[in-house]
């Protein structure tokens, strides 16, 4: 399937008019798109622009609210607790991380608990944002379910993905990882260009394997590294769910249901570097272990060695200079009828 430019900027205003239309606040509308558009420039596009039809589809049902208005229900100093009322988790997630961010500055550690959240788009997206404020950051949430417990066929848990992030020289090393064999938003993704999805993705609802996208969405998806992933996503969800008073397991809803809430818990984990010795002797050693990596001699096939987050950042850079985000033929006809439907010019 056919796949064209669109300029970040007018992706973001389209979308954002799209969001106010349905009663979202301009800053934090444009603060979604922003996460979302970002998602699409680091090449990411199964976390992208792709998922603003769904997020409008629950605001007008009421599934997510479109004003976020978070509730302190636990104020310990460096232990916070929050209710996200179901808000947008984009704003949520955000109020999240600069509430750690701040409290790391006054105890050299911030820990914010969320309940009763919603998708918050890419973790690395908050995760970066502390580092480059001089926080190491961890971020986890649970999602609704996409995996099988190990030895079995039917989905309970959710991808349960997390983001660690920390400063560098020059810019952040960073992290994102989905505890399944991949993200299922690109399985939506290849359902949305016409692709058949790689083997050892995904079963089908009989705990067949599957490369069909429609079969894996309808099925299971497979965990990372076996056990070992179903044993990780566990734990994301007793991080997530349990720890903060949020739904777990079957309880919870996602962006993909345009009615069921979703009741989505975050941990946001923020470290304050000059809390633990001065940055810029941290600094240096971040430095040397990226050029110990990156001067290893290459094995076969390989043209270089990547640190983690360095490979988003080329990618934005490439994307920019090649006329903005690539979106499939199908997202950007569904962003189409979007303003159709809402009376807004379409101009990216």
């Amino acid at each position: 399937m056919t796949q064209s430019r669109a300029n970040p900027q007018a992706l973001t205003d389209f979308g954002s008019a799209v969001l106010r239309t349905l009663g979202v606040p301009a800053v934090e509308a444009a603060f979604v798109l922003d996460s979302l558009v970002r998602a699409d420039l680091w090449g990411h596009q199964s976390h992208g622009v792709l998922r603003l039809p769904w997020y409008a589809a629950r605001l007008e049902s009421g599934a997510m609210s479109s004003r976020t208005e978070p509730e302190t229900l636990i104020d310990g100093g460096a232990v916070l607790l929050l209710d996200g009322h179901g808000g947008i988790g984009q704003v949520v997630t955000e109020t999240a991380r600069r509430e750690a961010v701040a409290r790391a500055r006054a105890h050299g550690v911030g820990v914010v608990g969320v309940r009763n959240s919603n998708h918050f788009g890419t973790a690395m997206y908050y995760t970066r944002r502390a580092a480059e404020e001089g926080c190491v950051a961890i971020l986890t949430t649970n999602a609704s379910p996409a995996m099988a417990p190990w030895g079995g066929r039917t989905k309970v848990l959710g991808t349960n993905p997390w983001s660690i992030a920390a400063p560098a020289p020059g810019g952040v090393v960073a992290v994102d990882i989905a505890n399944t064999a991949v993200a299922r938003g690109k399985i939506y993704l290849a359902r949305a260009r016409g692709d058949s999805i790689p083997e050892g993705w995904a079963m089908d609802q009989y705990g067949n394997p599957t490369t069909d996208p429609d079969e894996a969405i309808n099925g299971v998806i497979l965990p990372m590294a076996g056990h070992k992933g179903y044993a990780i996503t566990f734990m994301m969800d007793v991080l997530s769910g349990a720890l903060t008073g949020a739904k777990t397991g079957t309880g919870v809803g996602g962006p993909y249901d345009p009615e069921k809430t979703s009741g989505a818990g975050h941990l946001f984990i923020a470290i304050d570097v000059e809390a633990m010795g001065a940055a810029t002797d941290f600094l240096s050693v971040v430095g040397q272990l990226i050029d110990e990596v990156k001067t290893v001699p290459l094995a076969p096939g390989s043209t270089e060695v990547l640190f983690p987050g360095e490979l988003e950042d080329r990618a934005e850079a490439a994307s920019l200079a090649a006329g903005g985000v690539l979106l499939p033929a199908q997202t950007r006809a569904e962003l189409e009828a979007l303003g159709t439907r809402f009376g807004l010019p379409v101009t990216f």
